[in-house]
């Protein structure tokens, strides 16, 4: 199982801490690798964009209108957090359902 999210993020905390034998991968420094951002966006779309981040807000409207692939490869913060990685599935963010499909209990 891998972990993509930032070390600074403390929902990314949370799922590394309740799942302390999955690898970690920080987006900012050694980003996602090209298959799984292929997989993660046809699985997830548009919601794989955080359009609520800092980073989102302090882009203008042209460089928002480019596409996701190469946004996201641009800014990877951009990214909502964290895309976890299994060898079954993805899953996006550290929701209660992502916690039950994962057997995490709260």
């Amino acid at each position: 199982m891998k972990i993509y999210g930032l070390k600074t993020c403390d929902t990314c905390r949370k799922a590394i801490k309740a799942l302390p034998d999955a690898e970690f991968i920080d987006v900012r420094q050694d980003g996602v690798p090209q298959a799984v951002m292929i997989k993660a966006q046809s699985a997830f779309g548009e919601a794989l964009t955080n359009t609520r981040s800092t980073t989102w807000r302090s882009l203008d409207d042209a460089t928002r209108a480019q596409p996701q692939a190469d946004l996201l490869a641009a800014h990877p913060t951009l990214m909502k957090r964290p895309l976890i990685e299994t060898h079954e599935a993805l899953y996006l963010g550290w929701t209660p359902d992502t916690r039950a499909a994962l057997g995490v209990t709260p």
